[in-house]
């Protein structure tokens, strides 16, 4: 588990996206909640929407447009059914992408479920000075972007860079 540190906490927002499960049911978002209030961040907002990429970009375009969320975090429709349409939803929303955070969520993700992991199309970026991140649904899946990413990239200390130091600099023109 995480240890809280003494990295401003940053307002964050988690959205499952599920045709199947309700919000008591969506285990992968608890997770995301519990791992960042660990790390001292605060949750702002949490929602359940069925996988329509309209609904799933609703949701998000109001969190982006919110001062007080710094964090987007979506569980859930990142696959290749026909239903899953989170990146579709969210790409046009961003700025700018992070692709690196993709390719290295799908390495740490070879480590343990192997050539599966080229289904994952977990995604992050930039929109309006807000970081969002599509996960997969899972809660492993869950567990190490969050452990093996995300905790380091928001927290201050982490060296040589992280997304904190820069978040005053997002909305430069």
């Amino acid at each position: 588990m995480s240890v809280a540190k003494h990295t401003p906490s940053l307002g964050c927002a988690v959205l499952a996206v599920s045709d199947s499960r309700t919000l008591a049911e969506d285990t992968s978002g608890a997770l995301l909640i519990e791992l960042l209030e660990a790390d001292g961040h605060r949750l702002v907002a949490r929602e359940l929407t069925k996988d329509d990429r309209f609904a799933i970009r609703a949701v998000v375009s109001r969190w982006i447009a919110d001062p007080a969320i710094d964090v987007v975090l979506t569980t859930g429709g990142t696959g290749f059914t026909g239903r899953d349409t989170t990146p579709e939803a969210l790409a046009p929303l961003l700025e700018k992408l992070i692709e690196g955070f993709g390719e290295l969520f799908r390495a740490l993700s070879f480590e343990e479920i192997g050539t599966s992991t080229i289904q994952s199309r977990a995604l992050g970026g930039l929109s309006n000075g807000t970081l969002v991140f599509c996960l997969p649904g899972s809660k492993n899946a869950c567990r190490t972007a969050w452990t093996r990413i995300l905790s380091s990239q928001l927290d201050i200390e982490h060296k040589p860079c992280n997304f904190v130091e820069l978040i005053p600099r997002f909305g430069e023109v």
